[in-house]
């Protein structure tokens, strides 16, 4: 039986990873920073987002 392909792309990521295994716990730690946040306070501010209004680009446009 023959050895699974494996990409160019995939064996220089390996040796850098390899190489360098502290960048994967900073990748983790940049990751919870910028995507896995479930907090109060991030429920509150994106509500507040969404109550924004768009900006006019009539520059007649009267808002009440």
């Amino acid at each position: 039986m023959a050895a699974p392909y494996v990409s160019d792309y995939t064996l220089f990521m390996r040796e850098l990873l390899a190489s360098n295994p502290d960048w994967v716990d900073e990748q983790r730690r940049g990751r919870a920073i910028w995507w896995e946040r479930k907090t109060q306070d991030d429920i509150e501010t994106f509500a507040k987002a969404r109550k924004q209004v768009g900006y006019p680009y009539d520059v007649n446009f009267k808002q009440d």
